[in-house]
């Protein structure tokens, strides 16, 4: 059965979702809490009899989603199923419960993310019918700046390291005397 998560469910979900995600409990619970009282965000449980056995949380985007061309765009922000109940087809009811609540939010794309290096992830959403938008924007844009980002200077477990976003159509980039063509 699946249904919307409620205050009650926090733990539960903070629970579920620190076995997908590096964060602490105390953490995560804070953050479903704050998810769970905005409009614009959803959990959805599914359970087995009593027991929760997985969660699907999604979201209203409001900026620019890659390989979408509305706004508002309805997001999939994390999807989990407990390993003894994978590939029964639950993960695919909740995303298609997150995928109906944007359209009631007047969605009309649904989209989502994924780590480059996280092949099972990538897997489930080519298997749930998503297609990737940038991975080679991000490929390239990796080999480019590949002198700052790896430069021992960035952690990226640190969180107040920041990566900013920019919209780049074409361009060189010029960086120790060398000159970069840059084609998107």
């Amino acid at each position: 059965m699946i249904r919307k998560a409620t205050k009650e469910d926090v733990a539960c979900i903070a629970e579920m979702a620190s076995m997908m995600w590096d964060s602490y409990l105390e953490e995560l619970i804070e953050e479903f809490g704050a998810v769970l009282d905005n409009e614009e965000c959803a959990i959805y449980l599914y359970q087995t009899g009593n027991m929760p056995i997985g969660f699907a949380q999604c979201g209203l985007r409001h900026d620019y989603v890659e390989g979408t061309e509305s706004s508002s765009v309805g997001y999939l922000e994390g999807i989990f199923i407990r390993e003894d109940y994978r590939r029964k087809g639950y993960a695919k009811n909740l995303l298609v419960e997150c995928e109906k609540w944007a359209k009631q939010k007047g969605c009309s794309e649904f989209a989502s993310d994924c780590e480059l290096d996280n092949d099972a992830s990538l897997a489930f959403h080519i298997n749930m019918g998503f297609t990737e938008a940038n991975r080679e924007i991000a490929d390239k844009l990796r080999l480019v700046f590949a002198e700052w980002i790896d430069n021992g200077h960035n952690d990226f477990e640190d969180i107040n390291t920041i990566i900013l976003c920019i919209n780049l159509t074409d361009g060189v980039l010029l960086s120790h005397g060398t000159a970069y063509d840059i084609e998107f």
